[in-house]
């Protein structure tokens, strides 16, 4: 696993008077002595999407204009965080869609990680906004999806794995799970949880009485110690030590939404794998219902290797505007 040298915070509204995810990524910046750049992406009004627009003298200043106010607000988050010890940098940039310029940006510095407040306002039923899941889909990067505005105060967090790879997913994602999970709970002074949630007896034989009270028992009591062994040795695989292993004879969907509400834990760290065509839409739903479930921040990790496949820049002519600030002691 990459050690998180440098957090990518979305800012929406630096004016606004409550901003989780920054306070949320200056805590962490500052428990691993990380980088953090406060980020905010400028949208593009479509009518404007043709890079001859801009050619015209008014609306570069107004463009200008635009980004330094963006700025300017970004620099006041910056300022108060510089007094904290950490390293801050600013940027603004006009592009769209917001999600592949986070993710543009963010490859751009380098980031390690990618904060980002979950967007609210009107959606369909059990879908995440589009902004976050697209962010959450296509990014090659960690995202932090900040759910919850209360800051950390030693949290409880829950690192979701899958022994039993399903869907062929590749044995060194819960590996990637796990040693994040760990870095961010060591960091925070936090308690790590391990949850492998295991096929459950179908209901068919249950319900049918094909099984007998007994053989039924005999056959969940194995089923849960095959679970506690497959989970044990993906600890063991992990090197991660003193995590309080969950397993639970659920489907993942819930049990990751109970075993957290229980727990009331603070952050749930899952993996996902890019896919494409109906694999991807199949198994996104599953995660989509998960992620819109849970009430506290979800760490969705990807593999290392996961290629970057965001498109370049809306805008040929696009300008970047970017500050840097030495530490402040």
């Amino acid at each position: 696993m990459k050690a998180i040298r440098r957090i990518l915070v979305c800012v929406k509204n630096p004016a606004a008077k409550s901003l989780p995810a920054v306070t949320k990524g200056a805590q962490l910046a500052q428990a691993l002595q990380a980088e953090l750049c406060l980020f905010q992406s400028i949208a593009l009004p479509p009518y404007l999407e043709n890079e001859a627009a801009y050619l015209n003298d008014a609306l570069a200043d107004a463009e200008r204009c635009t980004e330094e106010v963006c700025l300017a607000a970004l620099d006041g988050l910056a300022r108060r965080t510089r007094r904290r010890g950490i390293m801050a940098t600013v940027s603004a940039q006009f592009d769209y869609p917001v999600y592949e310029a986070v993710i543009r940006e963010a490859i751009r510095l380098k980031a390690d990680l990618i904060v980002a407040e979950q967007h609210h306002g009107h959606r369909a039923a059990s879908l995440l906004h589009l902004v976050d899941w697209e962010l959450l889909r296509l990014s090659p990067l960690p995202v932090l999806l900040v759910k919850d505005a209360r800051t950390y105060r030693r949290p409880r967090i829950l690192a979701a794995v899958d022994p039993d790879h399903t869907y062929a997913k590749p044995v060194w994602l819960d590996r990637e799970i796990l040693t994040t999970a760990r870095e961010i709970t060591t960091a925070l002074k936090g308690a790590l949880h391990a949850l492998h949630a295991y096929p459950p007896v179908p209901l068919p034989v249950v319900s049918s009485g094909v099984l007998s009270e007994r053989r039924l028992a005999d056959v969940q009591a194995r089923s849960a110690a095959s679970a506690t062994r497959k989970l044990r040795r993906t600890l063991a695989d992990a090197q991660v030590r003193g995590a309080e292993p969950h397993v639970v004879g659920r489907h993942a969907s819930d049990a990751i939404v109970e075993l957290a509400e229980e727990l009331d834990a603070a952050m749930v760290v899952m993996g996902a794998v890019a896919r494409s065509g109906f694999k991807r839409l199949l198994i996104g739903n599953t995660a989509e219902r998960v992620l819109d479930r849970l009430s506290c921040d979800v760490l969705v990790v990807k593999p290392e290797h996961l290629a970057r496949r965001v498109a370049p820049p809306r805008r040929s002519l696009l300008r970047r505007t970017e500050r840097v600030a030495p530490v402040m002691l």
